[in-house]
């Protein structure tokens, strides 16, 4: 009977050990996966998808989700990067790579301690696992999943900045746009481009500030026709519950939390549906500031949000060295993260989505209501580097363009992050 019991423990002990490894080597998988996913999301890379570019992105997705997955542990220590992750690109040789590639990260530990098992001579156990993550973006015909029709996104911690579809670099309020009506990006150059720009053809000498002098309510006049790179100040309700904020962001009015801090309401693009509300509405309640008009406001909630203090150095930037996707980012003096100030962060706060809209008609002050039918993630500076910015305006470059279009329908993909591009698991679990 003691030797039976005995056996029985040992047994025990031999599947439990198993069946955690095994789930410790999926959770790697995971998160290596998701990591490798991000690093295409966040660069910029499925909005520029040139040859070169996708190239970088691949060897830089290769390395982050190796160090994320390695960092694991499993069995009792952290994975061998070199023998125990594998990384791979499953549809890279798919022209829907370009806009949503896929990552599969495996795992794998074959010296797992044995105690009933050796009984029978087996001194070790093998456990393995795979997970792969796509990055989606709904832009071009490549990025369809069923059918004909393009499945929308929807991102959170979206700003309520609700910007014209046209070209943000240019001066011209006709165009050219931004998507076409099938959400399709129009000109790829505009990634790692932004306003003001420097001295180019019809350039556009303003950053980003607001329409109508910042209040769109009927007294004030209404809705005021579109402007490149102005956008019209979303509804504060269409824009709420918001996370907690910044400690910088005492004292600020409704509108300011909603850019200092994180919109949990998902903002989804494509047809307005029982299941997709793509629907949202300029802001008719006359403004209230607290800095005097709401362009202050918003440069005051925006500099909360980047942590600039005195000195661009505070916030992050966008790194010199990579002047086309992937993108990286410098850790600014301020950033909250200690081990980030002067180093490369994949993420950072200076990263912002903002939704891109139907055009409404202009001088309609009871139309209110309009279409997201896209999104634009952009990296703030609170001072343009190429030219001189005019007062209560923020620069801006595009990072990430992201397309539903006026036709995208059906259940959105919310993904697990801010960006416009969604980061989800696809298999398993």
């Amino acid at each position: 009977m003691l030797f039976v019991v005995g056996a029985m423990a040992a047994l025990s002990i031999d599947v439990v050990t198993i069946y955690t490894a095994r789930s410790e080597a999926q959770l790697a998988a995971d998160a290596g996966a998701l990591a490798g996913a991000r690093v295409f999301a966040n660069s910029g890379v499925t909005s520029d998808a040139s040859r070169r570019s996708t190239r970088n992105a691949r060897n830089l997705a290769t390395m982050i989700a190796t160090q994320v997955a390695s960092q694991n542990v499993v069995g009792g220590r952290t994975l061998n990067p070199s023998t125990e992750v594998t990384v791979s690109f499953p549809n890279e040789r798919d022209p829907a790579f370009d806009t949503n590639p896929h990552v599969t990260v495996q795992t794998q530990r074959t010296d797992l301690p044995t105690f009933f098992a050796r009984i029978w001579g087996r001194t070790a156990n093998t456990v393995t696992a795979s997970a792969t993550a796509e990055a989606y973006n709904p832009s071009g015909a490549d990025a369809v999943n069923s059918g004909s029709a393009t499945i929308p996104v929807a991102p959170l911690c979206v700003k309520p900045w609700l910007l014209p579809n046209i070209d943000p670099t240019q001066s011209s309020s006709t165009g050219p746009a931004i998507f076409d009506s099938s959400g399709d990006i129009l000109n790829a150059n505009l990634v790692g481009k932004g306003w003001p720009n420097a001295p180019v053809a019809n350039p556009n000498t303003n950053g980003l500030y607001s329409l109508c002098n910042g209040d769109c309510s009927l007294g004030n006049g209404g809705i005021t026709p579109v402007a490149p790179g102005a956008y019209y100040p979303g509804a504060v309700a269409d824009f709420s519950p918001i996370q907690a904020s910044p400690a910088c962001a005492s004292g600020f009015n409704s509108y300011q939390l909603a850019v200092a801090g994180c919109v949990q309401t998902p903002i989804s693009c494509g047809t307005s549906s029982s299941i997709n509300n793509s629907s949202v509405n300029i802001d008719p309640i006359p403004y209230v500031p607290n800095n005097g008009t709401r362009d202050a406001d918003t440069v005051a909630a925006a500099e909360c949000l980047i942590h600039y203090v005195t000195s661009p150095g505070d916030s992050d930037s966008i790194d010199t060295a990579t002047t086309r996707p992937p993108f990286q980012f410098l850790g600014g003096n301020q950033n909250p993260v200690a081990g980030a100030v002067g180093k490369e962060v994949m993420v950072s706060d200076s990263l912002v989505t903002i939704p891109v809209i139907n055009n409404p008609p202009p001088n309609t002050p009871t139309s209110s209501t309009v279409q997201v039918i896209g999104f634009l993630q952009v990296f703030l500076n609170p001072q343009s580097l190429a030219m001189p910015l005019p007062a209560n305006q923020i620069s801006a470059t595009i990072i990430n363009m992201a397309g539903c279009g006026t036709s995208a329908t059906g259940q959105p993909i919310f993904g697990n992050g801010a960006s416009p591009v969604a980061v989800r698991l696809i298999s398993p679990p």
